[in-house]
């Protein structure tokens, strides 16, 4: 078996062997962000914030996505270490099974309930037909989603971190370029947008599907089934943390749209979204970077390699530090030039926006190192303190802020909600980051 996980990481060819998923990453976000600029721009931002007040439904099929990947990944690259590579391909077959099963179980009951689910998102009359469209789209394609979330993972479980980025950068290209050609060129408008988005996951999606049935010489391919409830019992409360995550920012968003729609209208769920699409940007290399470090982590912790392990989680600790401070730096430099791609300057959007940002990105100096915890967490296999990292973090405080500080402080309170939980959740991290350093070696 030569397995990439097996060699000695010194800090450079960590962050090497992490780079391919943090551009992956950052690239989907930004592919992300390009559908909400032609949107914006030729459709309107009425149509942006119709697409946002329906971001909650994409939260939750990320959420169950990156549940069944990381948690799985993590049992595999685990096993993977103890030397069990036929136990760990029949997971790794079983795994990408149920991940289409329940991509195709979304799309059904999505295109079922519509209705009661727009309506239960609060959407209002005038976003309602936009909301609709974009919606019944993106979900019918459900499998092709989550086979592209499993992927993001599975291949840098497999030790082709580069492959993985390879197809990602593909879709994203034909994402982006589709939305120029169907948005800008050709009159399909907002559905344009939403085609444009389905091949981008169709690309890595079905890559993945042939390339893990063709090559046989890997670490990782397709076998025949053996069902393991155990195991993806394992997966799902491994990847717990993650699932409480993207459910949190299923929440927050719609408390968000809520917020914005009292305060500042329709106007000001535009404002917000535009908002998130920075915070996926600057997220993104963290979580890119977690993702691409945790299947090094899960290996060497089977392997018992408790010197190697130590001096990775070190590396990640100065890493994630770093990154903190530049895209900090980053972001409040280019708020105001980047914001113009999306919108008029002078406008309400762009005002409102600007008004409470240099606020909001405070909080990408704190979240990096609770992401990082969560997923090191994930990695050993301990579920719980991750699930209780992410938990507390994205759901407990910033659910807590977003309900409390617009009640005493007004408007200002919405924008400063994110840098207090964040500040909170920093403090949780570290505090089991200490407590659990003996217990899994890197002390």
């Amino acid at each position: 078996m030569n397995n990439a996980l097996a060699r000695t990481f010194g800090f450079g060819s960590l962050i090497r062997f992490a780079m391919p998923n943090i551009i992956m990453m950052i690239f989907l976000s930004l592919y992300t962000i390009v559908d909400g600029i032609f949107i914006s721009r030729y459709v309107g931002t009425l149509a942006l914030s119709a697409v946002n007040m329906v971001y909650p439904i994409n939260c939750l099929e990320m959420a169950v996505g990156i549940m069944l990947a990381t948690g799985g990944s993590a049992i595999i690259a685990r096993k993977l270490g103890e030397g069990k590579q036929e136990e760990a391909q029949q997971d790794f077959t079983l795994l990408v099974l149920v991940s289409t099963l329940v991509g195709l179980f979304f799309a059904i009951f999505a295109n079922l309930f519509m209705d009661e689910i727009l309506h239960l998102l609060g959407t209002s009359e005038n976003q309602y037909a936009y909301a609709k469209l974009y919606t019944h789209i993106l979900v019918s394609f459900g499998p092709a989603f989550f086979l592209q979330t499993a992927f993001q993972t599975l291949f840098v479980t497999a030790g082709k971190p580069a492959l993985g980025l390879f197809v990602t950068i593909c879709g994203g290209v034909a994402n982006m370029l589709l939305d120029y050609l169907f948005v800008a060129v050709l009159p399909f408008g907002l559905a344009g947008a939403a085609y444009a988005t389905v091949v981008g996951y169709l690309i890595p999606a079905v890559t993945g599907l042939l390339y893990f049935s063709l090559q046989r010489k890997g670490t990782l391919y397709f076998v025949k089934i053996k069902v393991d409830f155990g195991m993806l019992w394992k997966a799902c409360f491994n990847g717990s943390s993650e699932m409480v995550t993207n459910i949190a920012n299923a929440v927050t968003t719609f408390l968000y749209n809520m917020l914005f729609l009292h305060y500042y209208g329709e106007d000001g769920v535009a404002a917000i979204t535009i908002v998130l699409y920075f915070q996926f940007v600057f997220s993104a290399v963290f979580f890119g970077f977690a993702l691409g470090v945790s299947p090094v982590i899960s290996f060497k912790y089977g392997a018992k390699n408790n010197l190697q392990l130590r001096k990775i989680i070190r590396y990640c600790m100065a890493f994630v530090t770093l990154c903190s401070i530049g895209t900090y730096l980053i972001s409040v430099v280019t708020i105001e030039p980047a914001l113009g791609v999306f919108t008029e300057r002078g406008n309400r959007v762009f005002a409102i926006t600007m008004e409470g940002f240099g606020i909001y990105a405070l909080s990408f100096l704190l979240m990096g190192i609770s992401i990082f915890a969560s997923a090191m967490f994930t990695a050993f296999s301990d579920g719980v303190v991750s699930a209780v990292i992410s938990f507390a973090r994205t759901f407990v405080f910033l659910v807590g802020m977003l309900l409390l500080l617009p009640t005493l402080i007004g408007k200002s309170g919405i924008w400063l909600s994110v840098p207090v939980a964040e500040g909170f959740g920093i403090i949780i991290a570290l505090w089991y980051l200490v407590r659990k350093r003996k217990i899994y070696g890197y002390a």
